[in-house]
């Protein structure tokens, strides 16, 4: 037997916003969330026995499984194994797409994939109730993976490597470019290039996402889009307000938002702009770099608390979900100590 231990620490602050309503754990980076993967690993390897205690930011892979495998039970993560910050959850995220693919497919067969489609490359993987016609996939520079229940309609054109998550929604025509991972209960529409999104959130409508990251529970308007490049060509620099400094997003980094956050059709992203937790965004021009959490519009003024739960919970319904008592507790939480607006 073997038990695990993920700790959060004081780098669970560089993480901002996602990192405001959940471990680090439990931040989705390729298919699978971190606890996910090491869940996997260590099911499939029964070898491994003792108290195994990681960081929460440390992603496993299977040379770090065989050495734990072999007793090693203070194996000593190489960088590349540990997610220092959102940035790298975009970084990250073709390799973890490949080896999540590995894991979860490995010694299982396909569900047939419909011969209405144009398919390129071997490495396309349907789960049991997976819904594929008429589509383009292209899996020549990574995997494709297809959740359980989950509808691609007609004309999608997709690149991998892409991971769509359990009873998602990929759009009629809807262009996706690798490396793109979409959690559970997603749809997806428009344009969407190297961008993550956690679960139960809609980038559904015509509008291009690139190279960000979404959380959970968020629905971007129709024709909403973000920039993901500087005109100066320069380095993205991105707004932490917890560290009070910037982190460097690199030549092309987009939209940071954090869960429960939604935008009014046609809104204009600018590029490396970071919103905390619900955050109901709405304006003329581009959006400002940085929104704090409960944001109503953008950013002059305050989201209401309880039309905020209201809303959340009219969402979460869509999808049949509702907010429990902890989730609230935390929101509130996070409402008392947002100062921006004092």
């Amino acid at each position: 037997m073997n038990s695990l231990s993920l700790d959060d620490g004081p780098f669970s602050d560089d993480f901002f916003p996602f990192s405001l309503t959940r471990s680090v754990a439990d931040i989705r980076c390729g298919i699978l969330t971190i606890r996910e993967k090491w869940n996997i690993y260590l099911k499939n390897e029964p070898a491994i026995s003792g108290t195994l205690a990681f960081k929460a930011n440390t992603i496993p892979d299977p040379e770090m499984i065989r050495s734990l495998s072999q007793k090693s039970l203070n194996y000593s993560p190489k960088s590349e194994n540990i997610l220092r910050n959102p940035v790298d959850i975009l970084h990250y995220n073709e390799r973890e797409i490949k080896n999540d693919f590995r894991l979860i497919t490995e010694r299982r067969i396909s569900e047939p994939i419909s011969s209405t489609n144009k398919l390129t490359g071997s490495a396309i993987f349907l789960e049991p109730g997976a819904i594929v016609e008429h589509c383009y996939l292209n899996a020549s520079d990574g995997p494709i993976y297809i959740g359980k229940n989950s509808l691609l309609m007609e004309g999608s054109m997709i690149r991998g490597p892409f991971a769509m998550g359990e009873k998602g929604l990929v759009k009629m025509g809807t262009k996706i470019y690798g490396a793109t991972s979409a959690g559970p209960h997603c749809v997806l529409g428009g344009e969407i290039k190297n961008s993550v999104i956690f679960g139960y959130s809609n980038k559904a409508h015509d509008g291009y996402l690139g190279d960000s990251v979404i959380g959970e529970w968020c629905n971007l308007g129709a024709g909403s889009s973000n920039s993901n490049v500087k005109n100066s060509g320069g380095s993205v620099k991105l707004w932490n307000p917890l560290k009070k400094s910037f982190i460097d997003g690199g030549l092309k980094c987009g939209l940071m938002m954090g869960d429960y956050s939604r935008s009014a059709i046609n809104t204009s992203f600018n590029t490396g702009t970071v919103m905390g937790v619900c955050c109901h965004v709405f304006g003329n021009g581009f959006t400002p770099p940085y929104l704090p959490s409960f944001s109503w519009g953008y950013g002059a003024s305050k989201y209401d608390f309880e039309k905020a739960i209201q809303h959340i919970n009219r969402w979460k319904k869509l999808k049949g979900g509702e907010l429990s008592q902890d989730e609230i507790n935390k929101l509130k939480n996070i409402f008392d100590q947002e100062k921006q607006f004092k």
